[in-house]
């Protein structure tokens, strides 16, 4: 039997991203003090604080807190720094976003306990969701979204992209996610693209943005990376790999075992510099049983 032509094969390859069992796991970022996040986040947000570790060998500590079980739900990974007490956000870092059945009774909740409302609850200009902005202790910005009962209510990662085009298709074919919609803002002088792996009711999605004219943006040390979730990195790593020749980005972390963890991983950059790490299905349902 013929061998497949390297096109062929490719062709081949490019279809692995859209089989694979895919979804957002979490975001990871650094903060300046772990308990007055975990407060905010649980007292203001509502969210849960699903666990903790301390590595005191590398002067570390995480907290992961979501508004459902890890196994099911995406989540916000937190990383304090020994003595670390404030990052530098950048430009290019957007927000969260949190959906919410009344966006006026959030924001009312989250004043009381003495949070920084950026923007006041209201319907968007020129459209009918009602919508609110409001600042952690960090500075990190989350948009509150009212809109019905869903599934997970930690429903965006919004990050600014110089080239939307080429963004979109790199997550198309690298990361296998459908373009949900976009939306063009000429007044305002901005673009979005909404992708993911389900509608945006139903799960998280990515949102980027382009700001007419706007090629490059900071990314300070204080949003790290999200993470997805695959059946086979060393596929989805070749996938990548693939697509960086086309579109830009590279590989910063090929596919292997974390030490100590034997959690399957690989990690890589976009065309932007925006990271995402991609971790075996399996190996992250063991390591979340371990703890």
């Amino acid at each position: 039997m013929a061998e497949a032509s390297p096109a062929a094969a490719n062709a081949e390859l490019l279809e692995w991203p859209k089989k694979d069992k895919r979804r957002f796991l979490h975001a990871v970022y650094r903060v300046g003090d772990l308990d007055r996040t975990i407060k905010f986040y649980t007292e203001c947000f509502g969210m849960k604080l699903l666990r903790k570790r301390d590595v005191p060998e590398e002067k570390y500590s995480n907290a992961f807190l979501g508004f459902g079980p890890e196994q099911s739900h995406f989540v916000v990974e937190l990383t304090y720094n020994y003595g670390v007490t404030s990052y530098d956000i950048g430009t290019g870092f957007g927000h969260f976003a949190i959906a919410t059945e009344d966006v006026y009774k959030l924001v009312e909740n989250i004043r009381a306990k003495g949070g920084n409302v950026t923007r006041e609850p209201g319907p968007v200009k020129g459209g009918t969701t009602h919508i609110a902005f409001v600042k952690d202790p960090d500075g990190y910005i989350f948009e509150l979204i009212q809109r019905g009962p869903t599934p997970e209510p930690l429903c965006q990662v919004m990050l600014r992209a110089g080239d939307l085009g080429r963004s979109i298709k790199f997550y198309e074919k690298a990361l296998g996610m459908k373009l949900l919609r976009t939306v063009d803002k000429p007044e305002y002088k901005y673009t979005l693209a909404m992708l993911g792996y389900a509608e945006e009711d139903q799960t998280t999605v990515l949102e980027l943005t382009y700001n007419y004219g706007v090629t490059e943006y900071t990314k300070g040390n204080a949003y790290a990376q999200v993470a997805i979730s695959t059946d086979d990195v060393y596929k989805s790593a070749e996938v990548v790999n693939l697509v960086t020749q086309e579109l830009g980005g590279k590989i910063t972390r090929q596919p292997g075992s974390i030490p100590g963890l034997n959690t399957k991983i690989t990690s890589f950059l976009d065309p932007d510099g925006w990271k995402t790490v991609l971790v075996d299905n399996e190996d992250f349902l063991k390591e979340i049983q371990s703890e």
